[in-house]
Parts: structure tokens; C-alpha cells; sequence
């Protein structure tokens, strides 16, 4: 199997570990408000590939919105649904995700582009834009520059894609998102590349 078709059962197999060793400092405090800045008080948000639900998803409920989270580990969304069973928790593939709602906010942090293929990255923006509002928030995380890596954890290929940030851009823009903020490689976020965008308010109907 290649590692890029081994990343769900990855995940599900070691959903305890992964609970275990999923940092909770919040370095990424900073991005999230900015983030959150984008959003109306209150606000839904759809987390994608929101695993546990910590420290991302219990940060965002902390501060008051509606989180709806997807993971495609059954594993990881039980322990979401334990933990915060007010918001909704979903086993959803995020390249076939179809909620049929709309969402003040979209976030995936080193979760959905992080993972896929580059040829899987690139559909997904459409289909991002078909679940976010007028005026809605995107952020997500990505490698710096086009290519394919494979790390190592709990003893097995981890596989990391992305695009190059030009494609990321013209996805973008082609999808209705504007306002585009990004860093590579931000030293005061553990060296994520972060985008954050906004969706145009002409471009989706509520």
C-alpha cells in the first residue's frame, strides 16, 4: 500500500497515541484569532480533519462557536463526542464531504491538504467553497513548496503533499477566495505554512 492510501487506517489504528502525543501548548494561538477575527460572534465553523478535538476544535468552543468537526477516523471523532458532545462530530472523507450546509468558517490545520495528494488537493478547493458563506474564513495549513515527503511516526511512513503557493493561490482565487494572508514557514507558529483567506460575498448564496 502506498503512504498516501495508508493515512486514514493510520490514524485509526493509533488513535490513542496520537491522543497522547498531540501537543496542547497552542502555538497556534495566534493564527486562530485571526482566524476568529474573521468570523461573527458565535459563528459556525467546520473543522476539517479535526482528529480528537484538542487543542484546535476545544479552543474555538472555548471562545464561544458552533464547531462542527469531520476526521475519518471513527476512532478519534468517539473521543470528540465524549469530550464535547454539545457540537457535532462526523466520520466524513473530506474529498467526497457533501454536508449540504454552509459554514461562517472553514479550518484545517495540518489536517486535509497536509495529507492528500497534490492531485487530490486541487478539487477540494470547489468543494470547500460549496460549504463556506458569503464572507466565510478559510484557513489551512500546507508543505512550503510543490512536492511529495514521507516522514516517519509510530513506526510507519507518514506521507505529507502540496502544491507550490502560485497553484495555491490561482485555487484560490478560482474558488471565490480573496483577502489571502500567507506564511511560509512562520517561526512562531512550530514553522507551519499558513494560509487564510476570506470567502468573496458575491460568490455563494446563504
Amino acid at each position: 500500500m502506498k503512504a498516501s492510501d495508508r493515512i486514514v487506517s493510520l490514524y485509526e489504528d493509533n488513535a490513542e497515541a496520537w491522543d497522547r502525543m498531540r501537543g496542547r501548548d497552542l502555538h497556534e494561538r495566534p493564527w486562530l484569532d485571526r482566524f476568529l477575527m474573521r468570523i461573527p460572534p458565535g459563528g459556525t465553523i467546520l473543522d476539517i480533519g479535526c482528529g480528537m478535538g484538542e487543542p484546535i476544535a476545544h479552543y474555538l468552543i472555548e471562545r464561544g462557536f458552533r464547531v462542527t468537526g469531520v476526521d475519518s477516523s471513527p476512532s478519534l471523532i468517539a473521543m470528540c463526542r465524549s469530550r464535547f458532545p454539545a457540537q457535532q462530530w462526523l466520520v466524513a472523507d473530506v474529498r467526497e464531504l457533501a454536508l449540504g450546509r454552509r459554514f461562517d468558517g472553514l479550518i484545517a490545520w495540518h489536517s486535509a491538504f497536509f495529507h492528500l495528494t497534490p492531485e487530490d488537493q486541487r478539487p477540494l478547493f470547489a468543494r470547500l467553497s460549496g460549504h463556506a458563506r458569503p464572507g466565510a474564513a478559510l484557513m489551512f495549513t500546507s508543505g512550503p513548496y510543490h512536492g511529495e515527503e514521507i516522514g516517519e511516526w509510530q513506526g510507519e511512513p507518514l506521507y505529507h503533499g502540496s502544491l507550490g503557493p502560485d497553484e495555491y493561490r490561482l485555487l484560490l482565487e478560482a474558488s471565490g477566495f480573496g483577502d489571502v494572508v500567507h506564511a511560509a514557514r512562520d517561526p512562531e507558529c512550530g514553522s507551519a505554512t499558513v494560509w487564510l483567506a476570506s470567502l468573496a460575498c458575491s460568490t455563494a448564496s446563504p
